[in-house]
């Protein structure tokens, strides 16, 4: 037995195996990705000017509203519009500001929460009164920690409605800052949206981000809301998009104008538990969206490995193939980066690629970790 083993041509099984890989990886930057590298929007016969309610909720969030919300107050739009900001139970000042920012803005809408929805953890609650209390049909979502990246957020994400549209998927980088851990969060904040906005233009829309994401009150209603996944802590962007999302109501927005910008983590133990929190959700997306994201990141996982291995057996067929994907990949990331305002992370891309084999094996448990109820 032992004898077989070693004699069974593993070297060449590995080698056949990398090339698989390298065409699934190959199938994935041709198909889905070069969709948003080469993306320009479509031509609006006619502009409209819908009312538009913004949705912002916030816990004990008294320190990042007095600097974040006048953003989305003092927004350039000419027709009407509000912003609702929805109070769930905060112990901090959070009422006390709300109540001087109503003051000076007239638009604000504050709705204050004063106790927890029992058996409905994480944001879902307060994010639904929010949607139960605006007034206008198209809502238009963001955090309590993100700050829109021009006076035209509100005005050009409500542009990408147009006949039959119902979900808007924006984009939200983080901000630039020093150091590798800042890299780190951007690329993996870039190759998400690389993902989810590409798979949107092919016509599997399967998430958005709450911190930049836009839908219609009727869309939310129709499908009685979150009560579908009033179980689950979190999934009130990602999972909703997931249910509603098809490829006739939905487009995408990626002017650098309607981008809303987030403070990164400061320590990689906070970011990793930002992330386990996000990644308990993907066992809940429909089959389809399953399969093709784990396809690509198991095929993304075994690359280089295999690289390595196959190395051995043809060092020159391996490079041929390394240097094939290494190219078209480099390509779609500067067009992509530049079209996602990403562009100084493009000299670190190649280092970021490999960082991603490391990213996978840290998080993967997160897949099957029982998520925390807070949505804080």
């Amino acid at each position: 037995m032992t004898k077989l083993f070693w004699s069974f041509p593993w070297l060449e099984l590995f080698f056949i195996v990398f090339c698989l890989i390298t065409l699934v990886q190959l199938f994935y930057y041709g198909w889905f990705f070069r969709r948003l590298a080469f993306y320009s929007p479509p031509p609006k016969e006619h502009s409209q000017q819908h009312p538009v309610s913004v949705i912002i909720c916030a816990r004990d969030e008294a320190a990042r509203l007095v600097t974040h919300l006048p953003g989305a107050l003092v927004q350039t739009y000419p027709s009407t519009h509000e912003v609702i900001v929805v109070n769930h139970n905060s112990q901090d000042d959070t009422r006390f500001l709300l109540d001087e920012f109503k003051k000076t803005f007239k638009g604000l809408h504050v709705v204050n929460l004063e106790y927890e929805a029992i058996g409905i953890p994480g944001k879902k609650y307060p994010l639904s009164m929010g949607i139960k209390e605006a007034r206008h049909e198209i809502v238009l979502l963001t955090d309590a920690d993100c700050v829109p990246a021009s006076e035209f957020w509100l005005q050009k994400m409500q542009d990408g409605y147009r006949d039959g549209i119902e979900v808007v998927l924006g984009y939200s980088p983080y901000k630039k800052g020093p150091g590798f851990l800042n890299k780190i969060i951007r690329f993996d904040t870039f190759h998400t949206a690389l993902q989810y906005l590409s798979y949107a233009l092919a016509g599997y829309p399967y998430m958005g981000v709450g911190r930049n994401l836009s839908y219609k009150k009727d869309l939310f209603f129709r499908n009685k809301g979150f009560s579908a996944l009033n179980h689950v802590p979190g999934g009130d962007d990602d999972l909703f998009i997931n249910k509603v999302a098809k490829k006739e109501n939905t487009a995408i927005v990626v002017d650098p104008d309607t981008f809303t910008l987030s403070e990164p983590k400061k320590t990689f133990s906070e970011w990793y538990r930002q992330k386990a929190r996000h990644y308990t959700t993907a066992k809940y997306y429909k089959p389809l969206h399953k399969f093709l994201l784990g396809l690509y990141s198991f095929s993304h996982l075994l690359f280089y490995p295999l690289l390595v291995v196959s190395l051995f057996y043809d060092w020159r067929i391996s490079l041929i193939l390394f240097g094939v994907r290494f190219l078209i990949q480099g390509f779609i990331y500067n067009r992509a980066m530049r079209r996602l305002g990403e562009e100084d992370l493009f000299p670190w891309w190649w280092l970021l690629d490999i960082w991603m084999f490391g990213y996978y094996l840290i998080f993967s448990s997160t897949v099957w970790k029982r998520p925390r109820k807070a949505w804080k």
